[in-house]
């Protein structure tokens, strides 16, 4: 939709400058935005958020190995953060490709929004990997941790 909107944009402009009638319900706006530092703009800040996302991984991933084979779900909860780590650095890679290319290039937009599309459903797959990363990674903190599960303390959950 976004990519189309430049060539209708200027369709209008043109018409606009020829006296021909020009659709005043166009989604088009006057406002001269450029898509494309809009986009690299947007890219940064994804690239951003899986860096950050990347170096909460590799901590977490860390105190997994500190904790040691003894660790309930060791295994599941390596192999997940792995998983994602390397899911996170196909991404990166993808933003990376996505940003150095110029939107406003006819011949770069379909392959950019294929690109986006890729890059979109890998992220989901980094969230939907997180979420078990997080499920299978949790341990007892507290009081309750030293607290056996087993016994009948009243303050027991």
């Amino acid at each position: 939709m976004f990519l189309d909107c430049g060539r209708t944009c200027k369709l209008h402009a043109e018409r606009s400058r020829e006296g021909r009638d020009v659709n005043q319900g166009s989604s088009c706006s006057t406002s001269n935005l450029n898509m494309n530092l809009y986009a690299t703009k947007k890219t940064a800040a994804e690239g951003m958020l899986d860096i950050a996302l990347f170096l909460a991984n590799i901590t977490h991933m860390k105190t997994v190995i500190e904790q040691g084979a003894g660790y309930r779900y060791y295994a599941a909860v390596l192999t997940l953060i792995s998983f994602s780590l390397a899911l996170q650095i196909v991404a990166g890679i993808l933003i990376i490709i996505i940003a150095r290319r110029d939107l406003n290039e006819e011949a770069n937009q379909k392959r950019l929004d294929s690109l986006n599309n890729i890059t979109t459903i890998i992220i989901f797959l980094i969230f939907v990997t997180n979420i078990f990363i997080s499920v299978f990674g949790m341990e007892r903190t507290g009081l309750f941790a030293r607290i056996p599960i087993n016994s009948r303390h009243p303050l027991h959950i």
